[in-house]
């Protein structure tokens, strides 16, 4: 899909589940898992207008029975979810952030750019800066063959 490619709600609409995340540097460096090996996550785009998001990162353990507070702040790290609106701009969505596990994105927009691949679906962020490098994240969904 080029750049210029117009994306409709319709595309983005039902449950995806997530297939690869990559983090890519300014300077070219990736790492293939910034999830950690097999995360899970799910997407799901409703025709109201709503988004939720729920990433669990790869290999994450039960929490124990009076778990630590270590053992709860590693499970608060390697869990992501948020909720809120979506809309769509060419061939961006924008994610409006209602509620979220990282109350530093609620009242945020996340924006994405989006391509299609088949029925799978890339995500990807305008470069942020993470550890002091620049980098952009790309997520690739796969539709949910639920919906």
């Amino acid at each position: 899909m080029s750049s210029e490619t117009q994306i409709t709600p319709n595309q983005l609409l039902g449950t995806w589940k997530l297939l690869t995340a990559v983090s890519t540097t300014a300077s070219g460096e990736r790492n293939e898992n910034p999830y950690r090996e097999n995360p899970s996550g799910l997407l799901t785009y409703s025709p109201t207008g709503r988004v939720i998001a729920l990433i669990s990162f790869g290999g994450r353990k039960p929490l124990s029975i009076r778990a630590a507070t270590e053992e709860k702040a590693e499970a608060f790290d390697t869990f992501l979810a948020y909720a809120g609106r979506y809309s769509v701009n060419g061939n961006k969505v924008v994610h409006h952030v209602e509620i979220s596990s990282i109350q530093n994105y609620v009242n945020r927009d996340l924006i994405r750019t989006v391509s299609f691949d088949g029925d799978s679906m890339t995500l990807t962020t305008p470069p942020t800066s993470v550890s002091g490098k620049g980098q952009t994240l790309s997520l690739t969904w796969q539709r949910s063959s639920e919906d």
